[in-house]
């Protein structure tokens, strides 16, 4: 004798999660906006983006761009700096190079012109990367910051080679006792190399705040079959208020 079969339970009893249980067909393909996004498999750094080689590359291109800058900011400052006069006088038998003006600020100038030039030079290169690449990076700035302090370096010895000769008692020889000569371009003040890096970091950054591309708000898109009711109930959910 068989057992008696178990009918049906009413469709009203089944539970709100069976009803919206997906089909065993699978994993669910992500729509193809989730691909492009930050949530996509890889991570943040998706597919969107020239990858972290292409950002190296550009980054020391921008370096070496920025690092050629440094002679123009050593004719600059060769040529607007203020001369420093010496002058040569022989005691017992022996040359000696003194300052000419001892209460004067030329030397000081020096190092100011240095500065000055280097800080609107930093902000200059600054302007000119962010209008190359608005979208910026981290490889980027960095490669900005290095050309800047080598441009740096490349324009303090280039001044100094185009100035005065370093030689002063050989110099002072040459013109005679009692007249007047240009001392040689010195920095003083070694931290004046800082200066256009530091330019052009503050200068980017305030760009990028002011101009630069915002990113999309991305969210990760709903499973297509979450709930979609009012405090993530399902609709068929029965109503407990």
């Amino acid at each position: 004798m068989s057992a008696p079969l178990t009918p049906p339970p009413p469709p009203h009893e089944q539970s709100a999660h069976d009803a919206w249980r997906p089909p065993s067909a699978g994993p669910v393909a992500a729509p193809p906006e989730a691909a492009h996004s930050g949530y996509a498999a890889h991570g943040w750094y998706g597919q969107d983006g020239p990858g972290m080689r292409a950002e190296l590359r550009e980054a020391a291109v921008t370096a070496v761009a920025v690092t050629v800058g440094g002679v123009l900011l050593g004719v600059l400052w060769w040529w607007l700096a203020p001369r420093v006069p010496l002058v040569g006088a022989v005691a017992d038998g022996n040359w000696a190079v003194y300052l000419k003006d001892t209460e004067g600020e030329q030397a000081v100038g020096v190092d100011g012109t240095f500065s000055l030039l280097a800080l609107a030079l930093g902000a200059v290169s600054a302007l000119a990367v962010f209008l190359v690449r608005r979208r910026g990076g981290v490889p980027l700035v960095v490669g900005m910051a290095v050309g800047g302090l080598l441009g740096s370096l490349l324009a303090w010895r280039i001044g100094v080679w185009l100035g005065p000769a370093q030689d002063v008692i050989a110099h002072a020889r040459s013109v005679g006792k009692g007249v007047t000569f240009d001392a040689p371009l010195k920095l003083s003040a070694k931290g004046a190399l800082l200066a256009w890096p530091f330019s052009a970091l503050i200068v980017h950054l305030g760009l990028t705040a002011l101009f630069g591309p915002r990113d999309p708000d991305d969210f990760p898109p709903p499973h297509p079959y979450a709930p979609q009711g009012p405090y993530g109930a399902s609709p068929g959910a029965p109503d407990k208020s």
